[in-house]
């Protein structure tokens, strides 16, 4: 992760204050795991107060796959807003295709957004590959699932559960300035793919 430590330990402290302040109303049914689990449901739509534009720069945790095989990362580019429909919400992450999720990301149709107020799980998932462990058992996180079979975080602070409409690689041939071309000249995981979701759930502690 390029932010230092500080910064998103400050970050931290206002995302977790902010979420304190979220109010909360059933959305869905069927999620009783989530409750179970200490989670309470949460209106998107209506009762989300955290500044989107900010969202991401907390860092959150994105996981992918089922109870065969998952993996999980810290992500720091993504967005929120409303697509095929005004009253439709979605979450937008951006992979790129070296890392160990993308593959779990084109194969599976739903995937979790979850932020934590522990600055040291957003560290190690960041800096850590599936590739060469469970970084979940590494920091005593214990894996549960959503009624989709989505996987996520008991210990997360909040889960978004999305379900994928659209994945796909950006083409460099269509960047019209000179950022995404500066940023790709020496970025080795590879030019970022795209996925949209739609939220189907949403919950908080």
């Amino acid at each position: 992760m390029e932010r230092s430590l500080a910064h998103k330990s400050i970050n931290g402290m206002v995302f977790c204050m902010a979420l304190s302040s979220i109010l909360i109303l059933p959305m869905l049914e069927g999620a009783s795991a989530q409750t179970e689990n200490g989670f309470k449901e949460i209106d998107v739509l209506n009762n989300f107060e955290l500044n989107p534009f900010s969202y991401f720069v907390d860092a959150p945790i994105l996981a992918a796959g089922g109870k065969d095989s998952y993996n999980a990362m810290t992500i720091g580019w993504g967005g929120m807003g409303t697509l095929w429909g005004r009253n439709r919400p979605v979450v937008t992450v951006y992979v790129a295709p070296g890392r160990f999720t993308h593959r779990f990301l084109e194969k599976s149709k739903y995937f979790t957004v979850m932020q934590f107020c522990d600055i040291k799980v957003i560290e190690y998932m960041g800096s850590h590959s599936g590739r060469n462990g469970d970084k979940a058992k590494a920091l005593g996180l214990h894996v549960a699932y959503t009624r989709n079979g989505t996987p996520y975080f008991k210990e997360a602070d909040a889960v978004i559960e999305c379900e994928i409409m659209y994945g796909a690689p950006f083409d460099a041939k269509n960047f019209r300035s000179g950022v995404p071309k500066k940023t790709y000249r020496s970025f080795p995981a590879g030019i970022h793919s795209m996925y949209i979701g739609e939220v189907v759930g949403a919950w908080k502690k």
